[in-house]
């Protein structure tokens, strides 16, 4: 057995090595052109599910004036979708003289809406919560300033007890024709007015 290789058989051997070299060098780029396409879209894919669990949607707060027999009467905020005895339990909750018949805690609220808790016994105009009415509505919700009770007018923004006895003393001499009128009541400037018009009527 020879221990020599003639040259064309080196030659053969060679073609061989460079082959095998080139077959090998081309699979590994190619693996590592794959992985390198890949891990963009991995390190995409991280980025987005880390965005998902860490995004929290923005919550919707909405306010009501709620007033009547709760404890802490005036503006409360909640979350868009809460009902009226989530307004009701921001407010300390019902007080015993509450009628608890004439309260719809189920109902939905909106937005500057007007919740009126009223006392058993009481004649108001509308039952609470019973439409959908809000602030800005002509009608539901409202205090006739003609036949309202002392109480319901120191619900209402802006009057205490003094001014309460005010417009009733007015109204007792001068029927309230249109709610402009209540700024003849002494202590009711325009400003006051302002914050009052959108909770009052006259009938």
């Amino acid at each position: 057995m020879k221990d020599y290789f003639t040259r064309k058989e080196q030659i053969v051997i060679l073609v061989i090595v460079l082959i095998v070299g080139s077959i090998g060098g081309i699979r590994l780029i190619s693996s590592n052109k794959f992985k390198s396409n890949e891990e963009p879209l991995e390190i995409l894919n991280q980025d987005i599910n880390i965005d998902t669990v860490d995004y929290i949607e923005e919550e919707i707060i909405i306010m009501v004036h709620i007033s009547g027999q709760v404890y802490n009467p005036g503006l409360v905020e909640l979350k868009s979708g809460s009902r009226v005895k989530d307004a009701v339990d921001l407010a300390g909750g019902l007080k015993k003289e509450a009628d608890i018949d004439r309260i719809n805690l189920a109902k939905k609220l909106e937005d500057e809406e007007k919740i009126y808790v009223p006392k058993k016994g009481e004649d108001i105009d509308v039952e609470i919560s019973s439409s959908s009415d809000n602030l800005s509505s002509n009608s539901g919700g409202k205090v006739n300033i003609n036949t309202c009770s002392k109480e319901q007018l120191v619900d209402l923004p802006g009057i205490g007890e003094v001014t309460a006895t005010k417009i009733i003393d007015y109204r007792n001499s001068n029927q309230f024709k249109s709610i402009e009128d209540i700024m003849n009541v002494s202590g009711i400037g325009v400003k006051k007015f302002e914050g009052l018009k959108d909770f009052i009527i006259v009938k």
